[in-house]
């Protein structure tokens, strides 16, 4: 995607939670949309790795995709638990990333350091229960529907209208090629790694931070502590919106993209 800057086009990387793939993709009523790609997950088990899937990975995988498929450094607009990956990705490297505009990031509620005590040892059993057997595969393939994936969505979003076929597919069909199912556990298994309060102090490129008040699985009341951090200039709550603004609310992210981009298009 690409935003017309004043002499040139200017990079913007949208990125969403990641399910079975890791995508990038965007729809049509977002802003000048140019391109809809996805970058592929590889399976764990082929590889022959426990524990492959890290913010390290993913945001290794989305600073490869800055220089070898747009071939220059690139605003990232994050929402959920990719903003954890754009944050990863400019700590590594810093020289890619313009700047971060973080939509509903994940809080990561459930990190291991987040569960009590007494409860860790039983979350990672239950991890290495879904990893191991074919309950992970029963458990795969009873939310890899149609109905199953609307229902979720349905939960977050708080305008149900926005949930559309066209959604419902678009976040379903990777989910049905081989080898996701162990992409998919791999993911919901991994309570590890940093949190957004770890990453931020870290990040060197301006930070806008968005919340939609409406989010039920990210409350805003914990999510307006990220924009008291230094690194971050501004939290902009978004009335009426759930845990998706870019789809959900398109006339309020889309002005916050074009005047953040704009605001900061030389750095």
């Amino acid at each position: 995607m690409e935003l017309e800057g004043l002499f040139h086009p200017i990079p913007v990387l949208w990125q969403q939670w990641p399910c079975a793939r890791f995508s990038p993709w965007f729809w049509s009523k977002q802003v000048n949309i140019n391109h809809i790609l996805h970058i592929d997950k590889p399976n764990p088990r082929e590889l022959g790795v426990d524990n492959f899937y890290s913010f390290e990975t993913w945001g290794s995988q989305l600073n490869d995709f800055c220089k070898d498929v747009i071939g220059d450094k690139a605003f990232f607009i994050c929402n959920s638990i990719g903003g954890l990956v754009g944050l990863q990705a400019a700590i590594l490297e810093p020289q890619l990333c313009r700047g971060i505009l973080l939509l509903n990031i994940s809080l990561r509620m459930l990190h291991i350091t987040k569960q009590p005590w007494f409860g860790r040892p039983l979350i990672k059993a239950f991890q290495n229960l879904l990893r191991n057997t074919e309950l992970g595969k029963f458990f795969f393939k009873s939310v890899a529907t149609p109905e199953a994936v609307k229902n979720i969505l349905c939960q977050c979003y708080y305008d149900t209208s926005q949930v559309t076929d066209e959604l419902v597919q678009a976040i379903l069909l990777p989910g049905l090629e081989p080898g996701a199912v162990d992409v998919f556990l791999e993911f919901i298994c991994y309570s590890a790694g940093p949190l957004p309060e770890e990453l931020l102090p870290q990040v060197k490129c301006p930070v806008l931070v968005a919340w939609g008040d409406k989010d039920p699985w990210e409350p805003i009341e914990l999510g307006r502590a990220y924009g008291k951090f230094d690194t971050v200039e501004d939290f902009v709550v978004l009335p009426n919106v759930g845990h998706c603004p870019q789809d959900e609310a398109p006339h309020l992210v889309n002005p916050l993209v074009e005047s953040f981009v704009a605001r900061h298009a030389n750095v």
